[in-house]
């Protein structure tokens, strides 16, 4: 494999640990994955949230040359050249990076540079999902993945054996029939934070470069408005918006073709889809939360390959959502809540609900008598079909969950990220191949692309599901119409239902509705938001700017408190929110964010009533750690 000669800001951020790279100004010497890191703690990108990096003797140069009241922004970056840059380490990115160096590779072009940033320390920190994967798209990227002559095979994938399908009341657990689409035969249960970091491995290994650690923050566009790039974020920056001594600039990375695959509701991705008016004909976009814990569960209660949905307790009937439990491995249960956050109710606590659900006679049985090992929480895309905006903009894509490629009612949306991957990735290689003179980029064979795949058949079938839950009966005539759908209709209704409003606008005042009391945790089902939090691993620096950006705690406070009575306290599975009395203040309270807690679930970019609240990416590398997830 040919060396390749990258930025020394490249080498001292991407390789801190690793004594097989060697740097000389400006440029360092790169050795193929595989021979540069054979042990755990040689493994590339790896920090500890909250260590500095080290800064280059130029960049200090320039900023002890400066006046302090210059603005380090207006400070050059140091670049790189790449072929595509890749946005985020989840299945979407790294089906799309293998897919691109496989078809490079067959090509004979080694030299085809594919570059994938990832803001998690290492792959699969920042991902947490409860999983049972449909292995369609692995299959077709990596045949071999699971079998067992494959010395490299993924070895933690479980076989679903078991469906059941559950409506609880408080206290019983009444059967109800399974419909086609839920059907797991043939599907496995796995974590895919295991997942996500084999991929990551094999994308390595054939020439994928990774860079963990790294916070793309900026889109960068070049004088004809095409993107061109993105930027990372400037380290070293304090709470009060000046530069320290630890300062460095951020990267920019330029691509013939940037592809972001940040997850749900991505903090690049909402600039493209705006600059570029992107949902001009699409519905919103609609939501949930996922909250999840693993357990260690006693093994005489272990059923493996066992998967468990369950709708009703202890959601009103107002509120979209289900529970699940999926055993896999030697004796761990993935247990986890999901509420559509288009929720009414602003006393309503996703995170206390969930609490609550697991002392449910149906799950606490399970979880008697084990231990809780980890804890999460994400937000998912739920708008199925008829909220996918467009894909393709000048210079680049959006793919996985970032376009909203989830198939709802089949809680499957794995298969359908990586497939997107690999078609962008296709539409891509194919686009480059064709444009030798290196003009603008537009990958209109990937729309085209998704619209013959399984995504879109998938995804039209079941549009009317989610949206259905919008009646006058709330749950009850959603699960009766999605029986039809299911049943009768089977996805060929000549009608296509509505998502009424964005989230937020879905939010009553707190005067109208009724005020919900919870249980207090008892420390062994059920647990303290503090408890949960410590167990995601979060951690962030503390001198820096709050990446929950609020621009006026004051002024939000004075327009949400007397609305919603705290809403963003409740909605946070995170403790991030908070309203301290204050005598002080006219509203006798203060607004606070702890921003240390943060568990980059997006859910207040998402949920706050007043669209007050922008998630922005913190240093690299920090946030949560995630193990099993």
């Amino acid at each position: 494999m040919a060396s390749k000669i990258l930025p020394a800001t490249v080498a001292r951020r991407a390789f801190p640990l690793c004594p097989t790279v060697r740097i000389i100004p400006q440029t360092f010497a790169w050795t193929p994955p595989i021979a540069r890191c054979q042990s755990q703690s040689h493994r590339p990108a790896v920090r500890i949230a909250g260590q500095r990096r080290a800064i280059s003797s130029t960049t200090r140069r320039r900023f002890a040359a400066v006046d302090d009241a210059l603005d380090p922004r207006l400070l050059e970056r140091e670049s790189d050249e790449v072929d595509v840059c890749i946005i985020g380490g989840g299945p979407a990115g790294l089906g799309a990076a293998i897919r691109l160096k496989q078809l490079a590779n067959e090509a004979g072009n080694e030299d085809f540079r594919v570059l994938v940033l990832e803001k998690a320390g290492e792959l699969g920190d920042h991902i947490v999902s409860g999983n049972v994967t449909e292995p369609t798209a692995l299959n077709e990227l990596l045949p071999d993945w699971n079998s067992e002559e494959n010395p490299n095979r993924f070895e933690h994938a479980t076989p679903a054996k078991v469906d059941r399908m559950r409506f609880l009341t408080k206290n019983k657990a009444i059967p109800l029939p399974k419909p086609p689409q839920m059907a797991n035969h043939g599907n496995y249960i796995l974590s895919l934070n295991q997942l996500v970091k084999w991929l990551g491995e094999r994308a390595e290994e054939i020439g994928v470069e990774i860079y963990p650690g790294f916070a793309a923050s900026e889109i960068l566009y070049n004088h004809e408005g095409v993107v061109k790039g993105v930027a990372t974020n400037d380290l070293g920056i304090g709470r009060d918006g000046k530069p320290k001594d630890s300062f460095e600039r951020g990267m920019e990375f330029h691509a013939k073709v940037t592809l972001l695959a940040e997850g749900c509701h991505g903090s690049l991705a909402k600039q493209v889809i705006k600059k570029y008016d992107l949902r001009r004909d699409s519905q919103p976009q609609t939501y949930g939360l996922g909250i999840k814990e693993v357990w260690e569960i006693q093994p005489e209660k272990f059923e493996s390959g066992l998967v468990v949905h369950s709708m009703g307790y202890p959601l009103p009937s107002d509120t979209y959502g289900g529970g699940w439990m999926y055993h896999f491995g030697d004796n761990l249960v993935s247990i986890g809540l999901v509420v559509g956050l288009d929720y009414p109710n602003p006393w309503l606590s996703p995170y206390a609900e969930f609490q609550k659900m697991k002392q449910h006679p149906m799950y606490r049985q399970y979880l008697e008598g084990g231990k809780c090992i980890s804890y999460g929480a994400r937000t998912l895309i739920e708008g199925g079909f008829q909220s996918i905006p467009k894909c393709a903009f000048p210079g680049g894509a959006l793919i996985g969950d970032t376009a909203g490629f989830v198939n709802l009612p089949k809680v499957k949306g794995t298969h359908t990220a990586m497939k997107s991957g690999m078609l962008a990735a296709e539409a891509t290689w194919d686009a480059l191949q064709g444009n030798p003179d290196g003009g603008t980029v537009f990958l209109y064979d990937y729309e085209d692309k998704l619209r013959q795949s399984y995504i879109w058949s998938e995804l039209k079938e079941v549009r009317n599901m989610r949206p259905s839950f919008h009646n006058p009966l709330g749950l009850y005539g959603g699960i009766l119409y999605s029986g039809l759908e299911a049943y009768v209709f089977r996805g060929k209704a000549p009608w296509t239902l509505k998502h009424r409003k964005p989230d937020h606008a879905a939010t009553k005042l707190a005067d109208e509705c009724k005020k919900i009391e919870y249980p207090k945790p008892d420390g062994k089902i059920s647990f303290d938001i503090l408890t949960s939090v410590s167990r995601s691993g979060t951690n962030h620096e503390e001198d820096q700017p709050v990446h929950l950006q609020v621009k006026d705690w004051d002024k939000h406070a004075q327009m949400e408190w007397p609305k919603y009575k705290g809403v963003e306290n409740r909605f946070c599975p995170a403790g991030v929110y908070e309203y301290v009395e204050d005598e002080s203040k006219e509203l006798g309270v203060r607004f606070q964010i702890n921003a240390q807690n943060c568990v980059h679930c997006k859910t207040c970019d998402i949920k706050d009533p007043s669209q007050d609240i922008n998630w922005a990416t913190p240093q690299g590398g920090e946030g949560p750690k995630y193990v099993l997830t």
